[in-house]
C-alpha cells in the first residue's frame, strides 16, 4: 500500500478505537455493561443488529461469491422478513417482560437448569468458533495480499477492538457499530462506483448489467427445487426462515442487541427494519461482485486470485507447467475481451440474433478458461496438498488492491477491519454475558456483589477475546468463508431453536423430554450433514422439527410431573 493508504487506514482505526473508549466512559454496572441500561432507540438497535450480522466475511466473500456463482446467494435471506415478524410477536415481549440478560435465562424459568445449560453451551461452542473464523478470515486474506505476517494480523484484528469492548460493554459496541457502518457503506458505495467507472468509456452501468445478466451472474431467483442445491428460493424461504429465527431469537450475540432497546416497541422496530433492509443490502453487495466479473472480462484476470499462493507454486516443480497454463489462460482472456465487446455492441443494437451468437461465443471461451483454471488448481494442490484451492475470498480484495486509486485502497482495507470488529465485538460481549450469567453466576457464585460481577464480566470478555484469537491462529483452509460460518451455525441453530419452540408453544412438555430431544436432534443433524444428504440450510429446519417432535414423543412415552407454564409465574420467579 502507498503512504496515503497507510495514513487513511491508521487514522480510521484510531478514530474508531477512541470513539469506542469515549462511549464507554462513565460509571457502570451489570445492566449497563450487558444491556446498556435498556436505553437504545430503534435505529441504534437496527444498526447494531446489522453490524453484528454483517461481518468482514460479508464484505470480503459475498462479492467473490457472486463472481463465481452469481447472485443466487441472496435467496439465503428470503426467510428473514417472516422470521422478524415471528420474533416481534413471540420472543421480544417475553424477553423484555422477564428482564433477562440472556435468552437462556428464560429456559431455566420455563424448563430446568440442565436445559438452560445445554442451550447456553451450544451457543458458547458455536459462537466461540465462529468468532475465531471471523478473525481468521480477513486476516488470512489481508496477510496474503499485502504480505503481512498472519500471526500479527490476527493479533491486530482481534486485539485492538478488545480495548473498547472490555472497557465499555454493549453500549460501546452499539455506538461504534453505528459509526463503523457509516464508513463501511460509504466505502462500499465508492467501490461499486469505481468498478463501473474503470470500465471502458463506452460501457456504462446499464451495459455492465446486461453483460453480467447474459453471463448468468444476475441469477437472483432459482425456482428449481433440489434438496442438495444450497441456494434456491425454497431453501432460502424455508431453511432461511428457521436459520434467521434461531439466529435472531436464540443467539445471544443478536438477542443482546435488541434487549438494549428502551421498550418492546423500539426492539420490534429495529428487528422489522432489519427484515426490510437486509435483503436490499445483501443484493447490492453481491451486485458489486457481478460487476467485478464484468470488469475482469474487459481486463486481464489472474488464473488464481490468491497470487501469493500462485507465486509459491511457481517456485516448485509444478512451476513450468503452471506457467504454460497461465499463458493459455491469458490468451483466452484476450479473446474474451474481444468477444465481450461484440456482446456489448449487439446488446446496444438490440439485435437478438447477434446477441445470442455473441453470448454463445463468450460462454464457450469462458468455459474453456474454466477448464484451464481447473488444471491450474490441480497443479497448485499437487505442489502443496495443504493449499486452499478456493480463491473466492480473494477476488474482491484483488480488485481493490490492484485497481483502485491510492487512498481508497486504505479505506477499503479499513472497512475490512471495521466490519470484522463490529461482529467480533458483539460476539465477545455476548460470550461474556452468557458465561457470567448462565454459567459463573448460576453455577459457581450466585451471591456476589455487582462490582464483582462487573469485574468478572470484563475478565471473561478478555478471556474470550484471547480464545478467539487462538482459534484464528489454528484455522486452516476454509473455502468460501461466508458459507463456512453459516454452515457452522446450521449445525446448532436448528436444535437451539427447537428448544425455544417447545418452550413457547408446547407448554405441557417438560425439561427432561426437551433436553434429550435436543441431544438426539443434535446427533442426527451432524450425521445428516456429514452424509451430505441435504444442503446446509435445510439442517436448520430439520434440527428444529426433530426437537419439537421428539420432545412431544418423549413427553407422552415417559410422562413426568410438570408444573404448568404460565407467563405470570415466570415473571414473578
Amino acid at each position: 500500500m502507498s503512504p496515503l493508504d497507510w495514513i487513511v487506514l491508521v487514522c480510521t482505526l484510531t478514530i474508531i478505537i477512541l470513539y469506542g473508549v469515549w462511549k464507554s466512559s462513565g460509571k457502570q454496572n451489570m445492566e449497563s455493561y450487558f444491556l446498556g441500561n435498556q436505553s437504545m432507540p430503534w435505529y441504534i438497535v437496527l444498526l447494531s443488529i446489522i453490524g453484528t450480522q454483517a461481518s468482514a466475511i460479508t464484505f470480503i466473500s459475498a462479492p467473490g461469491q457472486a463472481y463465481t456463482d452469481g447472485m443466487r446467494f441472496v435467496q439465503y435471506y428470503f426467510g428473514l422478513p417472516l422470521a422478524m415478524v415471528v420474533l416481534c410477536i413471540t420472543f421480544v415481549p417475553i424477553f423484555h417482560k422477564l428482564k433477562v440478560y440472556t435468552a437462556y435465562e428464560f429456559l431455566e424459568k420455563r424448563f430446568d437448569l440442565k436445559t438452560r445449560t445445554l442451550a447456553s453451551s451450544l451457543f458458547l461452542l458455536q459462537r466461540g468458533l465462529s468468532t475465531g473464523i471471523s478473525i481468521c478470515a480477513p486476516s488470512i486474506i489481508l496477510s496474503s495480499l499485502l504480505g503481512w505476517n498472519l500471526y500479527w494480523t490476527n493479533m491486530i484484528m482481534g486485539g485492538l477492538l478488545i480495548i473498547y469492548t472490555v472497557a465499555g460493554g454493549t453500549r460501546a459496541v452499539a455506538y461504534t457499530q453505528t459509526f463503523q457502518l457509516a464508513i463501511i457503506f460509504g466505502g462500499m458505495f465508492l467501490a461499486g462506483w469505481m468498478v463501473v467507472h474503470l470500465l471502458p468509456p463506452d460501457i456504462g452501468f446499464k451495459q455492465a448489467l446486461q453483460v453480467s445478466g447474459k453471463m448468468d451472474k444476475l441469477n437472483v431467483i432459482v425456482t428449481k427445487f433440489d434438496w442438495k442445491d444450497k441456494y434456491n428460493i425454497w431453501s432460502g424461504i424455508i431453511g432461511g426462515f428457521f436459520l434467521a429465527l434461531s439466529y435472531f431469537g436464540t443467539d445471544q450475540s443478536q438477542v443482546g442487541r435488541y434487549l438494549t432497546a428502551k421498550s418492546v416497541k423500539e426492539s420490534r422496530m429495529g428487528l422489522l427494519m432489519n427484515g426490510l433492509v437486509k435483503i436490499p443490502m445483501q443484493f447490492l453487495i453481491l451486485l458489486i461482485g457481478a460487476l467485478v466479473f464484468v470488469f475482469y472480462l474487459y481486463f486481464r484476470a489472474p488464473i488464481f486470485f490468491n497470487e501469493a499462493q500462485l507465486a509459491r507454486t511457481h517456485k516448485t516443480a509444478q512451476g513450468p507447467a503452471l506457467l504454460k497454463l497461465e499463458h493459455k489462460y491469458n490468451e483466452l482472456g484476450q479473446l474474451k475481451q474481444q468477444q465481450v465487446k461484440s456482446l456489448a455492441a449487439a446488446l446496444e443494437t438490440e439485435n437478438s440474433a447477434q446477441v445470442a451468437i455473441a453470448k454463445k461465443a463468450l460462454q464457450q471461451t469462458d468455459d474453456v478458461s474454466q477448464q484451464v483454471r481447473s488444471q491450474a488448481l490441480t497443479l497448485i494442490k499437487k505442489s502443496d496438498p495443504t493449499a486452499d484451492a478456493n480463491d473466492t475470498n480473494y477476488i474482491f480484495l484483488h480488485f481493490v488492491v490492484n485497481s483502485l486509486p491510492k487512498g481508497l485502497v486504505g479505506l477499503l482495507i479499513a472497512i475490512i477491519f471495521l466490519a470484522a470488529w463490529g461482529s467480533i465485538a458483539a460476539a465477545l460481549n455476548s460470550l461474556a454475558s452468557t458465561t457470567v450469567i448462565d454459567v459463573y453466576k448460576r453455577l459457581y457464585n450466585e451471591h456476589a456483589t455487582e462490582e464483582h460481577y462487573l469485574r468478572i464480566s470484563r475478565l471473561w470478555t478478555l478471556i474470550w477475546g484471547v480464545f478467539c484469537i487462538v482459534v484464528a491462529q489454528f484455522a486452516g483452509s476454509l473455502g468460501s468463508l461466508i458459507e463456512v460460518v453459516n454452515v457452522l451455525g446450521s449445525w446448532f441453530y436448528g436444535v437451539t431453536l427447537g428448544i425455544f419452540m417447545v418452550a413457547f408453544y408446547l407448554k405441557q412438555v417438560g425439561g427432561t423430554a426437551t433436553f434429550w430431544a435436543a441431544i438426539i436432534g443434535e446427533v442426527v443433524v451432524l450425521t445428516v450433514y456429514w452424509m451430505g444428504t441435504v444442503s446446509f440450510l435445510w439442517l436448520n429446519a430439520i434440527g428444529c422439527l426433530l426437537v419439537v417432535i421428539l420432545a412431544l414423543l418423549f413427553h407422552y412415552i415417559f410422562p413426568q410431573k410438570q408444573i404448568k407454564y404460565s407467563s405470570s409465574k415466570i415473571s414473578g420467579s
